[in-house]
């Protein structure tokens, strides 16, 4: 067998916890997790090579959120500086999803680790399939043995 795994890809986001983030202790209230979760998978899919946008106005295309998870380790706190780390666990031709660490800069404590899955619409929200140029893309991504990684020559001339 030739090739072991490959690394995913993992885009690193930094975000700044704000005041209006945080609950009356001082600690990010949870919900907000998820927002940077969405920084996080918009920068994956910039670093890829197209912005989430160009799904929805070039293809036509949408992926909403159909499952949402959150494992708390920490308090993030106000004015923390938080780095988001994104990668693709899966990629399907109707689903994608994204895991996702978040983490102190200062101090590299694990705050938070959750995964999103997304379903692949129209503008009718009826189900869809991913164009290939983003499949090639999101499954190169995964590290899987048999993908080519983002930016790497692909020689079996796929």
């Amino acid at each position: 067998m030739s090739g072991a795994n490959q690394l995913p890809f993992v885009a690193e986001s930094h975000v700044r916890v704000r005041y209006a983030e945080t609950d009356q202790m001082g600690v990010v209230y949870h919900a907000n997790y998820f927002i940077w979760f969405e920084i996080g998978r918009v920068e994956l899919m910039r670093q890829l090579g197209f912005p989430y946008s160009d799904i929805e106005q070039d293809d036509g295309l949408f992926i909403p959120v159909a499952d949402a998870r959150c494992r708390y380790k920490a308090p993030a706190r106000y004015d923390d500086e938080v780095i988001v780390r994104t990668h693709l666990k899966n990629v399907r031709e109707s689903f994608v999803s994204f895991g996702y660490e978040l983490l102190r800069a200062d101090d590299g404590t694990l705050l938070a680790e959750g995964e999103t899955t997304h379903i692949v619409t129209d503008k009718q929200m009826k189900p869809a399939r991913l164009p290939e140029k983003y499949l090639q893309a999101f499954r190169a991504a995964t590290g899987r043995p048999g993908t080519t990684r983002p930016g790497a020559t692909d020689t079996k001339g796929t």
